[in-house]
């Protein structure tokens, strides 16, 4: 219940930090948001932890904890650093998974179906990370892996706002099974390229996650006036 508790705290402040709610460089205070989401101030620093860990919060020794300035350029940046992490754990992949890894990509794939047919976002996050932590471990490179993990912490609350967007979740499962069938293939650059471009924020999708970002700060706003 208490890990529950802290991660659905955690979720409330990422989305809150990524569409502006919580603006880049502001002070977090412990106290506020116990008093605020009426819980006390354990699970506020826990999440708080969690944050920092994935680069959104910065914890400054005897000042507090403060949202982190992320620029778009960076966000950029990051993005097109995970789409080459995540091509080359596919290409790896596909030479070096076991039969049992294979197996298992299969299910994680046929989970996120079920989870896309749902239209549940949050499920569909989910399914997703381990669909993909899947290709990390059958990639055999722990230092590839553990460093491919922490970028997508670093990420995660914008991959799960890109998925609001209308039909993404949809084609992120239609993009799995390009992937899933590359790796099964044996096809190593296809794999590869498959992975890039199923990370890869550019163009209109990264149009698409602003336009995003756009609607729930104006609904924010709208519901705050």
């Amino acid at each position: 219940m208490a890990e529950r508790i802290v991660d659905q705290l955690r979720k409330a402040l990422e989305d809150e930090i990524v569409t502006g709610r919580l603006p880049q460089g502001s002070r977090l205070d412990e106290v506020a948001l116990a008093t605020r989401f009426s819980v006390s101030r354990t699970p506020i620093r826990e999440a708080l932890h969690q944050l920092s860990s994935s680069g959104l919060v910065e914890l400054k020794p005897r000042r507090g904890a403060f949202v982190t300035s992320v620029t778009m350029e960076t966000l950029v940046e990051m993005f097109e650093t995970m789409a080459e992490m995540e091509a080359v754990c596919g290409r790896l992949a596909t030479r070096r998974m076991h039969e049992d890894e294979r197996k298992a990509l299969l299910e994680a794939h046929d989970a996120c179906c079920q989870a896309a047919a749902t239209e549940d976002v949050d499920l569909y996050y989910d399914m997703n990370v381990a669909f993909h932590r899947t290709i990390y471990m059958g990639s055999h490179n722990r230092f590839l892996a553990d460093e491919a993990r922490r970028l997508r912490r670093r990420l995660q609350a914008y991959r799960r706002l890109q998925l609001r967007v209308r039909g993404r979740v949809s084609a992120s499962a239609e993009e799995h099974g390009l992937i899933v069938e590359a790796i099964l293939a044996g096809d190593e650059k296809g794999a590869e390229t498959a992975l890039r471009a199923h990370v890869m924020i550019q163009g209109e999708r990264f149009g698409d996650l602003l336009m995003t970002l756009d609607t729930i700060r104006q609904s924010t706003a709208l519901t705050e006036a």
